[in-house]
């Protein structure tokens, strides 16, 4: 992991494409701009594992109706 310091107003470039700008300290608190492509997806980690979760649930219910279908096509 790389660790920067940054302070209000100054920025962290990734590739060329993403440049992320701290926007507000307030306390404890950091508010971060993103600026980007609009094709990039960017989400909060909570919210991040929240989707891959649903993805993963997603994906076990499609393998099981797949395998109910497989096994009622067997039947006739």
């Amino acid at each position: 992991m790389l660790v920067l310091t940054r302070k209000l107003g100054e920025s962290i470039a990734i590739d060329d494409h993403i440049k992320i700008v701290v926007v507000q300290i307030k306390g404890k608190q950091v508010r971060l701009g993103i600026k980007a492509p609009k094709e990039t997806k960017i989400h909060r980690e909570e919210v991040y594992k929240a989707i891959q979760d649903q993805n993963t649930e997603a994906s076990h219910a499609d393998m099981g109706s797949i395998s109910i279908l497989t096994d009622e096509l067997n039947k006739k």
